[in-house]
């Protein structure tokens, strides 16, 4: 996405703070990755819940190990992956019930493979598959910015986001969700580029 694109220019206008953050990081290196289906969106996603991306990479790489010859294990596969295994590549107990659960509503149609998710709203699959035990609003953000390519979404509960808001605008605490949110509507309907700025804020 370049800097001159629409979501950048716009945000941009918004005021001088946001003129030049853009001007500092540049262009929206935004990478999704719509082949990915939702299943394996949101294992991934559940891999980074509550870590820093190195610890996150270094779990799916321990993961993906287990199932050589392979890019990315199926939801059978992973059903059927027993507890030690996966709490040995550094899931908590806790994850690896939500990973057993991913695998298995996708098995029985609960989770909605690419096609199918494509064909429901933000808010639809969010209320869908935050039933799953362990997977929460942003896990569900997650799926939609990176595996569905959604333009419009605002993690408010990501520490990253309203950290990268506290930063920009030189406040001394971040914003409550709450308040994130009602920020957020200022940004529609690039919020997704939004979040990405944010969490690119250099710290002073």
């Amino acid at each position: 996405m370049p800097a001159s694109s629409p979501a950048a220019l716009f945000l941009a206008s918004l005021d001088s703070d946001w003129a030049r953050l853009i001007a500092a990081i540049g262009p929206c290196r935004h990478q999704p990755r719509p082949e990915r289906e939702p299943y394996q969106a949101l294992v991934r996603a559940v891999a980074y819940q509550q870590l820093h991306a190195r610890a996150g990479d270094a779990i799916l790489a321990r993961l993906r190990g287990l199932f050589p010859g392979q890019d990315f294990p199926t939801p059978e596969q992973l059903r059927l992956t027993d507890i030690e295994h996966l709490r040995g590549c550094g899931f908590s107990a806790r994850k690896v019930a939500t990973l057993h659960s991913i695998a298995q509503a996708s098995l029985d149609g609960r989770v909605p493979d690419a096609e199918g998710a494509r064909g429901l709203d933000d808010q639809q699959l969010i209320e869908r598959l935050t039933q799953l035990p362990g997977i929460g609003r942003w896990t569900v953000e997650m799926l939609l910015i990176y595996s569905l390519e959604r333009e419009d979404i605002l993690p408010v509960d990501d520490f990253g986001v309203r950290e990268g808001y506290r930063r920009l605008k030189g406040l001394e605490q971040p914003p409550s969700p709450r308040q994130l949110r009602e920020l957020g509507n200022a940004w529609r309907p690039w919020r997704t580029t939004a979040a990405w700025y944010l969490w690119r804020v250099p710290a002073p």
